[in-house]
């Protein structure tokens, strides 16, 4: 079997690291933030060229605490993608804010800017775009109609730890950056996980109170916050997992590379790695409208893959009460229906990519 994420091949890499550092958690007991979430902090905003980092239990949260450090409430409307997990239109919906969608670019499968302006409205407060399967949105268009209508931006990084764009890092170019270490991602944690990346002093002042029930010292509340803290454990694996990020992230490069090398002149639809910026594929994905026969095939030859994500957000049953319906985000609809993830980790190797790629084209040239 090749499996889709191999987490226990990671484990066993650094095994000989993350004993001793969640040793260390149980002997000075600071099981929840303690210095080695705040060592965390630092590390993780200075590699995503930020000046302030403030750890949180989800990248959820992280987007939460951002629109509502930005004022941002019932009444007001927030423009992103439907092409992207949930808990991006979830954390608008917390937040009281209305969602508003704007359809994707077809080969980057970000925010097209293009449609942008046309959805801002008086009520307009904020823009989310999504850094979607590790490649950055097409920002300074995105930024510059911000500017103009002076709308708050909150970067959708939870999968693009270390990706850039024309040599920025995702995270530092918008007013917010929200991350995930959902396990599975590029930066995982053992656990749940997200962080808040800023530049704005009183932003992280506010974040800071708000991840903590809103409380400037213990027992002072001044805002009403929330449990959103970072346990002390998943900072320490954190710790010992960014030493090694760069050196995974350019392995999962690597076999994106050996991955579009065998595609190359073939039937397969491989994914766009766009002029603008670095690509550190969260996640890799084909396209092809015969997905599930696909999927199955692939399946019975013992290669698992994954679909991210088989439903736009705006078709989801939950979210029908924005009023959208099918036809109104083309590029968007047609992604869901066609994007297969093909394996992909940092231990991938030559073999299986290779294995995985025959199989591929075999179908796509049946």
């Amino acid at each position: 079997m090749i499996p889709f994420v191999d987490l226990k091949a990671q484990y066993a890499s650094i095994k000989d690291e993350i004993g001793p550092a969640i040793q260390g958690i149980l002997d000075t007991c600071q099981f929840t933030l303690g210095n080695e979430v705040a060592a965390f902090e630092k590390e993780f905003a200075t590699y995503s060229q930020a000046e302030h980092g403030i750890a949180v239990n989800t990248g959820t949260s992280a987007l939460h605490l951002s629109l509502l450090t930005a004022g941002i409430g019932a009444g007001d409307e927030v423009i992103t993608v439907p092409f992207t997990f949930v808990a991006t239109v979830a954390a608008i919906y917390y937040s009281g804010a209305k969602t508003v969608f704007v359809d994707i670019d077809p080969v980057s499968f970000t925010m097209d800017p293009a449609k942008l302006e046309a959805a801002i409205t008086p009520k307009t407060k904020a823009i989310i775009p999504v850094h979607l399967y590790g490649q950055s949105a097409d920002m300074d268009p995105i930024l510059a109609i911000a500017k103009k209508h002076n709308l708050v931006v909150i970067e959708d990084a939870c999968q693009a730890h270390g990706a850039e764009y024309k040599g920025r890092r995702a995270g530092s170019m918008g007013d917010f950056g929200c991350f995930s270490f959902y396990p599975g991602k590029n930066l995982g944690a053992y656990g749940e996980g997200g962080l808040v990346t800023t530049n704005n002093a009183k932003y992280n002042h506010t974040l800071r109170m708000l991840r903590d029930w809103g409380a400037e010292k213990k027992y002072q509340h001044v805002l009403k916050g929330y449990n959103y803290r970072m346990e002390g454990i998943q900072g320490a694996v954190l710790r010992v997992k960014m030493k090694h990020l760069e050196k995974w992230t350019e392995a999962r490069r690597a076999a994106a590379a050996r991955y579009d090398k065998a595609f190359a002149g073939s039937k397969v639809a491989a994914p766009a790695a766009m002029s603008w910026g670095r690509h550190v594929y969260h996640i890799y994905a084909i396209r092809t409208k015969a997905r599930q026969q696909w999927q199955d095939a692939l399946q019975a030859q013992g290669i698992q893959t994954g679909i991210h994500y088989p439903i736009p957000v705006h078709l989801l049953p939950a979210y029908a009460d924005l009023g959208y319906k099918v036809g109104q985000f083309p590029h968007s609809e047609q992604a869901a229906n066609e994007v297969l993830s093909l394996p992909m980790f940092p231990e991938l190797t030559s073999q299986q990519i290779e294995t995985v790629a025959n199989a591929v084209k075999a179908l796509a040239s049946a």
